[in-house]
């Protein structure tokens, strides 16, 4: 589609369109052989993929398998099938409208209701910032015995490093980020085949749905605000709007089935590292007598004894590179929701100061991470439906997504998504009161 310079929306990310863009579909078909092509076309579900293996789902999966052992296996499926729906209909929005989810939401809301969306997503970009730094630095405490405040400053020069690679355009960052991704997928791999110890039977009974009492439930809320993160919902849009830029809907279709192949893949590789990391904690803690113990910590000390210094070193290691690759994902995110919502726009780097200045607080004040970050993800939670419900809304819609309208299963399956996680929130707060 040929959109008039006139209206052609502002690049959400970024100085330059130009770094946000492949190019012409026909024009990179025609420079590239065929595998390359193909090749080129993935990407943005690697990127967003980084989003589900963060410091946040370390936590909430170490945490529930030390806790309660494999009962949680279920929750982890259940929560990466849902991204996998939610992040290939926002990549789909993206991809048939030319526009990112935020402006969606400004141009068809009211005003009220577009910057109470925006003023929600910042609370919960808040969370995901802080859930990154408290990973990062711990990784860096784990690893080098840095203080944490001096950590979390550390953490912020690199990602500043990270967030450069965009100045050379989209491709390099998908390549850093991706090469951060396969790192922490490498690092936990790696601990999960050294411990051994995993029982078959008791990860298959954990795919049996229950639930027994408000920790259970606070660590499934927790575990799925860790993986259908809005902030990555949100992003998504924006990594395909403008991409690949066609001229019809065959080529839209093409670009379709390589949307699909990307989610399959990223999204499965995120779902793997996240129920490895539930395994190795409940392979870890068996025979642990659970107390006031941060699991985190206490996961990188057990490794070290019962393992070997290399295993802990890994730990650390996929821990680091969680949040640092988590931290540039996320400022992306957060530049998408601003401008967005509000058409507004601020350098990449000012944001990146503003956003982690509270984060910053909280590791200074010294609160105990683990907990903290488990916290952070149940607030990512109740953010869930505020981004779901626009983006089925708005993929059912003809006259926005064309051919690309979502068939009545897929809005019924959207649908049941946003229903599930109001249901398990609600679930929480009775548990709690």
């Amino acid at each position: 589609m040929n959109v008039p310079v006139a209206t052609r929306p502002t690049p959400p990310i970024g100085t330059d369109e130009r770094s946000q863009v492949l190019g012409e579909f026909r024009d990179i078909r025609r420079s590239r052989g065929r595998w390359r092509f193909r090749l080129a076309l993935l990407g943005p579900a690697f990127v967003v993929a980084v989003a589900y293996v963060d410091p946040g789902n370390v936590a909430t999966n170490v945490e529930a398998g030390a806790r309660t052992g494999y009962m949680l296996v279920w929750v982890v499926v259940l929560a990466n099938i849902m991204a996998l729906l939610v992040q290939y209909l926002s990549a789909k929005l993206g991809l048939a409208t030319g526009r990112n989810l935020p402006e969606q939401c400004r141009e068809l809301a009211p005003p009220w209701l577009s910057r109470l969306l925006w003023a929600q997503a910042e609370l919960v970009a808040m969370a995901t910032d802080l859930a990154e730094f408290a990973g990062a630095a711990l990784g860096l405490s784990l690893l080098f015995g840095m203080p944490i405040p001096l950590a979390a400053l550390v953490t912020a020069v690199v990602s500043f490093a990270v967030l450069a690679c965009q100045q050379r355009g989209c491709r390099a960052f998908e390549i850093a980020v991706m090469a951060l991704l396969f790192l922490v997928l490498a690092g936990f791999a790696y601990d999960l085949l050294t411990v051994g110890h995993q029982s078959a039977a008791g990860a298959a009974a954990g795919l049996v749905p229950h639930l027994s009492g408000e920790d259970t439930a606070l660590l499934a809320v927790a575990i799925v605000g860790a993986t259908v993160m809005p902030h990555a919902v949100y992003l998504h849009s924006a990594l395909t709007q403008r991409r690949v830029r066609t001229n019809t809907s065959g080529d839209q279709r093409f670009l379709l089935r390589y949307l699909r192949i990307d989610c399959a893949l990223g999204f499965t590789i995120a779902g793997a590292v996240n129920l490895g990391m539930l395994c190795l904690s409940a392979a870890l803690f068996r025979h642990t007598a659970w107390g006031d113990l941060d699991a985190v910590t206490a996961a990188h000390t057990d490794l070290g004894r019962t393992v070997g210094g290399g295993a802990a070193m890994a730990f650390a290691v996929a821990l680091l590179a969680s949040g640092i690759s988590s931290a540039s994902v996320g400022t992306y995110a957060g530049q998408v929701v601003m401008q967005g919502f509000l058409r507004r726009r601020i350098p990449l780097f000012a944001r990146r100061l503003v956003t982690m200045a509270p984060a910053l607080l909280v590791l200074c004040v010294g609160l105990p991470i683990t907990s903290t970050l488990v916290f952070s993800q149940v607030v990512l939670a109740f953010g869930i439906p505020f981004v779901l419900f626009p983006l089925v809304v708005i993929t059912r819609r003809r006259d926005l997504m064309g051919p690309l309208t979502n068939r009545p299963a897929t809005t019924a399956a959207g649908a049941l998504v946003c229903a599930l996680v109001v249901c398990l929130n609600a679930y929480l707060i009775v548990t709690m009161v």
